[in-house]
């Protein structure tokens, strides 16, 4: 089997061909499916595998005081003998890991082969393809939690022990001084145990990923604006506890925690940071200084983590092996998510280059993940499923007159997007709007002029007068809200997206398969655009392949935007992505066959390939961090000698043997809701064909599911079609 290694004499890492380890009684032998690199730990021990032996030596007093005691027990000879030896033999690398039960040793009876399991240990969840792991070092991982996210197992238990020594309580003020990957788990726990956190890190693009994880505020430790958003959320008292996170040989963390905490706070070392403590400063407010043991009670006891032998839990209620399961249970429940965390995959053939990265600084990254191939070797190539549908269609009847639309939902984009145009649109009438507060229903009611305003969604599905359902709600629950209201037998239009998952896409098919109602409309109004119709139109047929590019200019969501809460209602991309893979679906005439997404580590760019039928590619850049005042949108797509070019939904061109050039320019920017709804509601009204095809909104929800799972992979992702 294959594992990492590195020659602490020499510094030279390796990826060895090693013998299997047997799986001895008390614990399971588990074939790994994604190890973490502890970007941390691990490359802190890399940078001092490199340095000279003077160098090593001033990096570990601690290891040069045990080589003096050797030295006056049993002389410098015999001693130089064994530290030389022991320096130049390969150690393993790692700790952290998630993989596949293969064999389970005498005693164990609590996983059985088949289980996916993480591990925990440097001695025990290496990188290596097959670890044995005793007991007390591994958990089961909840149902649908992925394996790469599980590995974070281990050091999200560091975190946690850290968040457990400082005590935590509702409405507490925290500061975390390091926002590298464990402070960035100790953001989330903190955020997630009801406490406000303040960040402190150099690096910009890791305060506004705190921020984005539930940090109230962030900046540098140099800034002004730390202090004085300490100074706002205390009313001047102090943090109630610091979470050193950092490491490293400044002194400057244990200064600033004296100077934020308040009197009598708490500060808990996490990390390895330098702690001269300046004694009147901690002495004058009479601070707490913790230390938090790695993953917690049973570390370092060989009884505990080699034997198996447990604390009772009315002595000691979060163990090592308990932290770890609690971690991953977070995970699953989506009160942490690590996904944003994650910076880079690489195979492991690939670790020695990757270190290399790392050490230089080439690769800038919070988390970096090996990714281990399956079935002894041979990875196979991930794959989306794209749905059938199967359905004995209902007769769809002719709407009323006029129809009468229902919305389950009255939020900023119903109100301003959508609402405006159907409030005067002769033969609509607004029948009832529903939200889950009374009040936000009432001002819709008055706004537009909504017969009823009601929070009773059942009421609404049974009421057999509304023709039509408007789901525009947040994103977890379109998919629940669309497959009620298509079994009540209600036509719908949904929001994007139309699902989140592919269980949540297969409810909704298996509702239209029971009811026979396929009268569904998810909200991608690009295609309507008058100005984009009109310069498909004049770019023609194709009969060749093409290429589309399509770069997207999202820009930064404002701080506490619920777009930003990534565990309940999915990336920022999965709500949004639906669009402009509609869009280039659309002018290329055809479903997408494979997706491949890639991310820069740091930020939430994006840079998606569709892959055609007929060869054709469209590329779509979704980018966060361009300039604001550059288009939001611009496409180009070029075929047969022609081009044709859009501009922000204001100005469009196609080049070929003449050129065109929309002498339109419209005051607002058009991007097709109108027409949309138009045809939405002419289909209601008639009972013809719904504007967009099912199987098409089907195809492009899961070609944007395929984007998360392409990431989580780090390879292209074909969409399977049953044959």
């Amino acid at each position: 089997m294959k594992q990492v290694v590195q020659n602490y004499k020499s510094g030279e890492l390796a990826v060895l061909d090693v013998p299997v380890p047997g799986c001895k009684p008390g614990g399971v032998l588990v074939r790994t499916a994604y190890s973490l690199i502890s970007t941390g730990t691990e490359l802190m021990k890399v940078s001092e595998a490199g340095m000279s032996m003077l160098g090593k030596a001033r990096s570990r007093p601690d290891q040069v005081a045990k080589v003096m005691q050797s030295v006056a027990t049993n002389g410098l000879g015999p001693t130089y003998q064994k530290v030389m030896g022991k320096l130049d033999s390969y150690t393993p690398l790692g700790y952290s890991l998630c993989g596949v039960v293969e064999q389970v040793g005498p005693g164990i009876d609590d996983v059985k082969v088949g289980d996916l399991v993480a591990c925990a240990g440097n001695e025990h969840a290496l990188h290596a393809e097959l670890n044995w792991v005793p007991k007390n070092l591994y958990a089961p991982v909840p149902d649908g939690l992925a394996s790469r996210h599980a590995a974070f197992g281990t050091v999200g238990s560091i975190a946690m022990q850290g968040v457990r020594r400082g005590e935590p309580q509702l409405g507490d003020v925290a500061l975390v001084i390091g926002l590298g990957l464990i402070g960035q788990l100790v953001v989330q726990l903190l955020a997630a145990s009801g406490a406000r956190v303040v960040g402190v890190d150099p690096d910009p693009a890791r305060c506004e990923l705190a921020e984005g994880l539930g940090a109230t505020a962030c900046g540098d430790p140099e800034s002004a604006a730390v202090e004085a958003a300490v100074a706002e959320l205390t009313d001047g008292h102090g943090v109630d506890q610091v979470y050193l996170a950092a490491g490293g040989g400044s002194n400057q963390p244990v200064e600033l925690a004296a100077r934020l905490c308040r009197d009598r706070g708490r500060v808990v070392d996490i990390g390895k940071c330098r702690l001269d403590l300046p004694w009147n400063a901690y002495y004058e407010k009479e601070l707490d200084v913790r230390f938090s043991r790695s993953y917690g009670p049973g570390r370092y006891d060989p009884e505990y983590e080699l034997e198996g032998r447990d604390y009772p839990i009315g002595y000691v209620r979060w163990t090592e092996r308990r932290n770890l399961a609690c971690f991953l249970d977070l995970m699953a429940r989506g009160s942490v998510d690590v996904e944003p965390l994650v910076s880079h995959v690489a195979d492991l053939d690939d670790a020695v280059e990757t270190y290399q990265s790392l050490k230089d600084g080439e690769l800038k990254a919070v988390a970096v993940l090996f990714r281990y191939a399956e079935h002894k070797g041979e990875a196979q190539a991930p794959a989306v499923a794209v749905p059938t549908v199967n359905v004995k269609r209902v007769p769809a009847r002719a709407g009323q007159a006029p129809v009468r639309l229902a919305f389950v939902g009255a939020g900023n984009y119903a109100t301003s997007m959508l609402l405006p145009h159907l409030a005067q649109r002769d033969g609509v009438t607004l029948s009832t709007v529903v939200t889950t507060t009374a009040l936000s229903a009432t001002n819709a009611q008055r706004k537009f002029g909504f017969a009823e305003a009601t929070t009773d969604l059942d009421a609404v599905l049974g009421d057999k007068s509304i023709d039509a359902v408007f789901v525009v709600t947040r994103h977890s629950s379109h998919a629940d809200l669309t497959r009620r209201a298509l079994l009540a037998g209600k036509t719908v239009f949904v929001e994007k997206p139309l699902a989140l998952t592919e269980d949540e896409l297969a409810g909704v098919l298996a509702a239209v398969e029971e009811s026979g109602n396929d009268r569904l409309q998810v909200g991608f109004n690009r295609r309507f655009a008058p100005l984009l119709q009109d310069a498909k139109q004049r770019f023609g047929a194709r009969t060749g392949p093409a290429s589309l590019r399509y770069l997207v200019n999202a820009g930064r969501l404002q701080h506490g935007s619920w777009y930003l809460q990534q565990g309940t209602e999915g990336s920022r991309f999965a709500g949004e992505g639906g669009h402009f893979i509609d869009t280039a679906s659309w002018l290329l005439d055809s479903d997408p066959v494979s997706v491949y997404a890639t991310a820069p580590s740091g930020n939430e760019d994006l840079q998606v390939v569709l892959h055609y039928p007929d060869g054709s590619t469209a590329t779509i850049s979704y980018v966060t961090t361009g300039a604001p005042s550059f288009p939001k949108e611009t496409l180009d797509l070029v075929a047969d000698g022609k081009v044709l070019r859009l501009d922000d939904f204001v100005r469009a061109s196609v080049y070929g043997r003449k050129r065109w050039v929309s002498s339109r320019l419209p005051k607002a920017r058009d991007k097709g809701q109108n027409a949309e709804l138009a045809a939405f509601v002419k289909a209601v009204r008639t009972g013809g064909p719904m504007p967009v095809p099912l199987e098409s909104l089907v195809a492009t929800t899961s070609a944007t599911l395929a984007v998360q799972a392409g990431l989580a992979a780090g390879a292209p992702v074909t969409l399977a079609r049953p044959r």
